[in-house]
């Protein structure tokens, strides 16, 4: 039985290399990318020569093709060095996945080598300034002319904004709602393309954010995913993995935090003796660890459902990331507590994460989201 419930060799195996890679490349300079607001262009080129900018993309596209349970692993491990850049790594995934998922042989052909080895990078392009819940609602048009479509509107929130060479973004195309929204990839240098003031942001620091503004840009036909009509379910697709892997960032930093207060509280005294000695600090530790597990069993869980196309998948992936998403804050905020007045200081990483988690309750679809997308499944006919 016990089986059943564990990672395989090979899940542990990539587990293993994830957090290697994590402990090398990442953990000794994720402060210093905070503070400095670094973009670690090519560190996370270094990851994607282990195969993590393509986990989920096929192999005869130049991936690795591995399953979604895998895919977190990976964003947990490299999240307990720097969940900001473990993000960024997912949404460059969630795009190169769209464009092998949903592309013909000649836009795969185009763009998948170099988005395998980033030496270009991608961003995915949803959220507008008018439109963020409710993503249907979106107004970015592309007008057909000929064999290319004319784009108008913007962008806002752009992990990657003005970094990144290729945004894969659903515009308009047709009617109102989500049956006229269409799936086009868009490249930085096109005539057109420009990008706002990299957003001064609470946490996330690693990676820049910007609005991308589309003026009357020609984009080809050819640069369609899927049919006309289709963006949506693509990005509601690609929405169900992108969820688990912040959901698995958030582990992966709540992970971090829990294992720093543990050594601070043994260290730390306070009345003549080391606070882990309190029952107090002991019960605060177990419900942590507790809170935690339970988060990753469900998130885990819900991955396999994902990789499966389960009927229920999108349910659960809603589920996953509220749980890991809302705990992973909870037990950071409690691991900063732990810590007294020293968690408050940039001397410390509890800080860091504290802001970097906090964004996670709310991007890939917010948590009140999550919530309505359960609560309409489970009433549903």
């Amino acid at each position: 039985m016990m089986t059943q419930f564990d990672l395989t060799d090979e899940q542990r195996e990539i587990q293993e290399l994830a957090r290697r890679f994590t402990a090398d490349r990442i953990t000794p300079y994720a402060g210093e990318w905070d503070e400095k607001h670094i973009f670690p262009r090519d560190t996370i080129k270094q990851a994607a020569e282990l195969g993590f900018a393509a986990i989920y993309v096929s192999e005869e596209s130049g991936g690795i093709a591995l399953g979604r349970l895998e895919a977190a692993l990976i964003m947990e491990a490299m999240a307990y060095g720097c969940p900001s850049t473990s993000a960024f790594i997912s949404i460059h995934n969630m795009a190169s996945w769209m464009i092998d998922r949903f592309g013909d042989a000649d836009v795969k052909g185009r763009y998948l080598p170099d988005l395998v080895t980033m030496e270009r990078m991608a961003s995915y392009c949803l959220t507008e300034p008018g439109s963020g819940s409710d993503a249907a609602a979106l107004k970015t048009r592309a007008v057909r002319d000929g064999d290319h479509y004319v784009v108008a509107g913007s962008k806002q929130f752009i992990s990657g904004g003005g970094e990144n060479e290729v945004y894969v973004t659903m515009v308009r195309t047709g009617e109102d709602g989500p049956k006229g929204i269409s799936c086009l990839v868009i490249d930085k240098d096109t005539p057109g393309v420009s990008f706002g003031a990299n957003e001064r942001k609470l946490g996330w620091h690693s990676q820049p954010t910007r609005q991308v503004m589309f003026d009357n840009v020609r984009v080809p036909v050819a640069n369609r995913l899927g049919a006309e009509g289709e963006g949506f379910r693509i990005a509601m697709m690609g929405l169900d993995g992108g969820r688990l892997n912040i959901g698995a960032c958030s582990l992966g930093g709540a992970q971090r935090c829990l294992d720093e207060a543990v050594a601070y509280v043994k260290d730390r005294r306070q009345f003549g003796k080391a606070i882990s000695e309190f029952q107090n600090t002991q019960f605060t530790l177990a419900d942590m660890a507790t809170e935690l597990e339970a988060a990753r069993a469900l998130l885990y869980l819900a991955a396999a459902k994902v990789t499966d196309n389960a009927p229920d998948k999108t349910r659960f992936a809603a589920m996953a990331k509220r749980l890991a998403t809302d705990t992973g804050s909870s037990v950071v905020d409690r691991a900063l507590q732990l810590h007294g007045g020293y968690g408050y200081l940039m001397d410390y990483p509890i800080e860091r994460f504290w802001r970097d988690l906090r964004v996670h309750s709310i991007l890939e679809g917010t948590n009140q989201v999550m919530r309505m997308i359960v609560g309409r499944d489970l009433l549903k006919d």
